[in-house]
């Protein structure tokens, strides 16, 4: 076999020399950064400990004997741990049921919310049709409006429709989409090269499709954004199932959680297990869905 030509060999050494300069260059960079976002990490840091200590407080004290929650100084790591809290804070209660319900209606509100403020968006977004921009000003008016001014006529018209007792009260208005929800995936939508439309309709995909099938798809982080915002909503709850959750069996988790604290108010430690597991689902959502959630907010405010 014949060896290699000079100018080969020179060739090689050259790009590996090359690749080498570039990734110091591009070391030297990070570092860089990283040594111009410290004093902002040190400042931040103090904050974030200060925002993070009613959570620990009440971690450790969903641990802790009854005793022991107001012990001075605090003994921010039981010892030890009594894991059973959680459990005797889920059975004086019938949390599972509540639970259950609560889930269901989060479930059925995202779902909903999502599809048709989704839906109501595009038609503001890509669709080019009469009063288009003023309609949108009304739905952005409507976000002005407390909804306690509304309260009372909603309560009436779902009363006579003997909707009163049911979760139909907090199910349906989201069929019709949400006023921020239809302003957040407007601005996301914007953001997409129209190109994908006529592209979709040179192909002959019509309106729905090319909805459905084009943007949609595209839209991920968007709508995880807004199923994130309409679950924590949703879950946390509380003001309309108090008005329109009569029976205890229908309750969910807030009213549940206001009657345990209510009930067992010298019961620190079970209140705070209590609160812990109401909120667990939250965390794990914006937890798995961090990414996506940060990106489609970021992304709706590129363009107006």
């Amino acid at each position: 076999m014949g060896m290699l030509p000079m100018n080969t060999t020179a060739e090689t050494n050259g790009t590996k020399q090359g690749a080498k300069y570039q990734t110091g260059r591009s070391r030297d960079r990070r570092w860089r950064s990283l040594l111009r976002q410290l004093p902002i990490h040190l400042l931040l840091l103090p904050g974030l400990a200060i925002t993070m200590i009613p959570l620990v407080w009440s971690v450790s004290a969903s641990l802790s004997s009854l005793g022991d929650v107001f012990r001075w100084p605090i003994r921010w790591v039981p010892s030890p741990a009594i894991w059973g809290n959680y459990v005797e804070a889920m059975t004086l209660q019938p949390f599972g049921l509540y639970f259950r319900n609560t889930a269901f209606v989060t479930a059925a509100r995202v779902v909903a919310l999502t599809l048709s403020s989704s839906l109501v968006a595009f038609a503001f977004a890509r669709l080019r049709w009469k009063w288009r921009d003023r309609l949108f000003l009304v739905v952005l008016a409507t976000m002005m409006l407390p909804d306690q001014v509304t309260m009372i006529p909603r309560f009436v018209l779902f009363s006579r429709l003997g909707w009163v007792n049911t979760y139909l009260p907090l199910v349906f208005p989201a069929v019709f989409g949400g006023p921020f929800f239809i302003f957040l995936l407007r601005q996301f939508f914007m953001t997409l090269p129209t190109e994908l439309d006529d592209a979709a309709r040179m192909d002959g995909a019509s309106v729905f499709q090319t909805y459905w099938r084009i943007l949609m798809p595209q839209s991920k982080p968007a709508l995880t954004a807004v199923a994130i915002f309409e679950f924590q909503w949703s879950w946390n709850a509380f003001l309309e199932p108090l008005i329109y959750l009569h029976s205890k069996s229908k309750w969910l988790v807030s009213l549940g959680l206001r009657n345990f604290a209510g009930e067992y108010i010298q019961w620190w430690n079970l209140m705070m297990a209590a609160s812990i597991l109401v909120m667990l689902p939250i965390l794990v959502l914006f937890f798995v869905g961090q990414r996506y959630f940060i990106q489609g907010v970021v992304f709706t405010g590129l363009k107006g």
